[in-house]
């Protein structure tokens, strides 16, 4: 069998597989391989999100989530009508709860404006028309937010990948890269893969896939595990489509919000706390080696310092369903507790500067011979079209691709 391949890709979640979708079809003719580590594509970030398709309200103007998001959404729209995948256009609305949050929520209103979302201001008897039992001093309605189903995107563009000739290897865990004669040996519990470039698109270990892969990398991988309770079916009703508070623009959450999903459920989250492990779904999963490695980054210990106090109330959350409830409440305060079950969770891959700031935006960096996506959060589902084009275009000026 030939394992020599023009582009490696590492990473067969939404954005490796959207890469590879856009490198296709920019370099027709280069032969492609998808390595994934696990048994299944898409089991991570891609398969562990609520599946809002968001509209790009929250992002600074100019920075590459309000342009990819705004771009993407159009292409995820295209391709999931093109692939019958169904899509539920619920809107979204954000709703200020108290005063301080009133210069915030204009704040979202203006940056929606500034990057073309279709954004409406209402007072409380609008938003009781929309949504009759969330509470708000004001609100903004964003009606072209949607949901979706982000596995089945995922499945639809494996597909189509496998229709194409791309190859893609599962259980494929890379445990070494290596440069030999103009080419990259990746190498697998498996096989070893040669490829002349290398795109990572590895999510939760992109930092580790990029420093094994020798670039010099200025940011770590603090996985935060996002937690979910589900609406009981006979109380669903209380949600008709996305309620979402007012975010904290000093952390790059979007706070625990209402979201119905295109199956007819009803979640509640995510929050946002500190994981053990990259792959920590849940509390009691812990990896040693991979906490000594958060323990030993100054960067960690900036940002604990930095958010010490947010952090804290994030654990109490995640451990008293109370204070999840009265979360929730602060937005539909007819939510009772015996209302919600817990759910699942995800875990979010959220790069960290040596500073101990979190990184906001999307983080590409292109080599001569590699590209590395060291952050890609939500909307990386939402933006993974564009992302993929973007980096298929950085690919031909760094790849000399024909």
């Amino acid at each position: 069998m030939d394992n020599s391949y023009d582009i490696a890709i590492i990473g067969g979640g939404i954005v490796g597989l959207a890469t590879a979708r856009a490198l296709g079809e920019r370099a027709p003719r280069a032969r492609l391989v998808i390595l994934e580590k696990e048994a299944k594509l898409a089991t991570h970030q891609t398969g562990n999100n609520s599946g809002v398709i968001h509209s790009g309200i929250y992002y600074k103007p100019g920075s590459y989530k309000a342009k990819l998001c705004g771009e993407g959404k159009g292409l995820m729209l295209d391709f999931c009508a093109k692939h019958g995948i169904r899509v539920d256009h619920v809107g979204k609305v954000i709703v200020a709860t108290s005063q301080a949050e009133l210069p915030r929520l204009q704040t979202l209103y203006d940056r929606g404006v500034a990057n073309g979302v279709p954004v409406e201001m209402m007072e409380p008897t609008q938003l009781r028309e929309i949504e009759p039992h969330a509470s708000a001093l004001r609100a903004i309605r964003s009606p072209s937010t949607a949901i979706v189903d982000y596995k089945e995107v995922a499945a639809a563009m494996t597909r189509e990948l496998t229709a194409r000739g791309v190859v893609i290897e599962t259980s494929a865990r890379v445990t070494s890269i290596a440069r030999t004669a103009g080419a990259i040996d990746i190498a697998t519990p498996r096989t070893v893969v040669r490829a002349r470039r290398l795109v990572n698109c590895a999510g939760l270990y992109s930092d580790v896939v990029a420093r094994m892969a020798g670039a010099r990398v200025d940011v770590r991988i603090i996985p935060f595990r996002g937690e979910y309770y589900m609406i009981r079916p006979e109380r669903q009703d209380i949600v008709r489509g996305l309620i979402y508070p007012v975010p904290d623009p000093e952390f790059p959450f979007l706070g625990v919000h209402l979201t119905r999903t295109v199956h007819g459920e009803v979640e509640a989250g995510p929050n946002a706390v500190l994981a053990f492990a990259r792959e920590g779904y849940r509390f009691g999963r812990v990896s040693p080696s991979e906490l000594a490695g958060t323990l030993a980054y100054r960067g960690f210990w900036r940002m604990a310092r930095r958010y010490w106090r947010m952090g804290s109330y994030e654990m109490y959350r995640s451990l008293s369903k109370g204070a999840f409830v009265q979360a929730l409440q602060r937005l539909v305060p007819a939510l009772r507790p015996e209302d919600v079950t817990r759910g699942g969770a995800g875990v979010r891959a959220q790069a960290v500067s040596p500073d101990g700031s979190l990184v906001d935006d999307f983080r590409i960096v292109a080599e001569a011979d590699a590209i590395h996506v060291l952050n890609a959060p939500s909307p990386g589902a939402t933006a993974s079209l564009a992302i993929g084009r973007h980096i298929a275009g950085l690919a031909v000026e760094t790849f000399d691709l024909k």
